[in-house]
């Protein structure tokens, strides 16, 4: 199984710069794992795909401000910092630009000097071990001076920053949005719990490692890079009883679904969890928990792409990106939406 099998060409034109308003009017392709057939929808008719019964997993990660502007102290050189990991309090893992400017000791302002920064370690991967300053919470200094961090292909300015998180975002550590769950509306979750459809919440902070590209021709070669999860016993005992009960279990987005097939791999049940995962599913995984999925469109040669081929099959995934293109689908992060059901 190589990577280039998973690529597909894109038009440019066709990459989501700015989220659709209200946020339930982005367009959805709906594929049935049964019959294969294809129906063009918008997501605000998921409540006809759903039942009484079924659950909806639901990652309720939060994208931190990550993306840092500021200058090296004492030249005022301009410097970019990306935040990935808290590694302590006030320290963190980060990736910057230039990297020339960013070696062992040197220091930076951010926000007319609200927070500084010195580096205490400099990788071999390139990233940076950083130490802060600041006046009370960093998360508060955060909020009030970083930036989204949006994918590069991203373009446009984002004028609100909430565009960028689900509304039922709640734990703070991301570096990049679950993108599947910004459809919703709090109007569209109270409709489909007054359906008899559960919701359940799991935790899994997406690193930036989940867009860099698969860089080995083999893709039994690539190594996922490893993010934090935690699955609340409550949450388990719904998967269960769901189970139990003859529903299905739905995971809104690729993040939803590694954490619960994680979690099933790791300990050969459903139970409260927290840790790391690096799971790679590509064609060929056997899923353990997953009736149906509900995705955006990934990019070409992604490991996005290759679990959603694992789940509806290589043929059919690829011939549904082929079609989402010949129909003008918009992409990525603020583009539409896929129910594999």
């Amino acid at each position: 199984m190589n990577t280039s099998d998973f690529y597909y060409d894109l038009p440019e034109e066709l990459i989501a710069q700015t989220p659709v308003e209200p946020r339930n009017h982005s367009r959805m392709m709906v594929l049935s794992r049964e019959t294969g057939n294809t129906e063009h929808k918008h997501f605000f008719d998921l409540p006809k795909y759903l039942k009484k019964g079924d659950l909806l997993i639901l990652n309720d990660s939060r994208v931190l401000p990550a993306r840092l502007y500021g200058t090296k102290e004492p030249t005022g050189a301009a410097i970019e910092f990306l935040l990935l990991e808290q590694k302590g309090d006030k320290t963190w893992e980060i990736i910057c630009k230039p990297g020339r400017k960013a070696r062992e000791g040197a220091q930076f302002t951010f926000g007319n000097g609200k927070l500084r920064a010195t580096v205490t370690e400099v990788k071999e991967d390139g990233n940076r071990i950083v130490k802060f300053e600041c006046e009370g919470n960093i998360f508060s200094v955060l909020e009030e001076i970083g930036q989204m961090p949006l994918p590069p292909y991203i373009t446009a300015k984002l004028e609100n920053k909430e565009r960028y998180q689900t509304v039922y975002s709640k734990e703070l550590g991301s570096a990049a949005a679950p993108t599947a769950g910004l459809h919703f509306t709090p109007e569209m979750l109270e409709e489909l719990k007054e359906m008899g459809v559960n919701i359940g919440y799991v935790t899994l902070h997406v690193g930036l490692g989940t867009f860099r590209p698969v860089k080995v021709d083999n893709v039994l070669e690539h190594k996922m890079h490893s993010e934090h999860y935690h699955l609340p016993a409550q949450t388990a005992e719904l998967i269960k009883q769901t189970k139990q009960n003859g529903g299905r279990v739905i995971s809104v987005g690729t993040t939803s679904c590694r954490t619960v097939e994680s979690v099933a791999t790791f300990y050969d049940e459903i139970k409260e969890a927290d840790g790391y995962t690096d799971i790679f599913i590509y064609p060929g995984y056997k899923f353990k928990i997953l009736d149906g999925l509900i995705t955006n469109f990934h990019l070409p040669e992604s490991t996005l792409i290759m679990l959603v081929s694992a789940f509806y099959g290589y043929d059919r995934t690829m011939a549904a990106y082929k079609k989402a293109v010949e129909e003008k689908y918009r992409f990525f992060s603020f583009g539409d939406s896929m129910m594999i059901i």
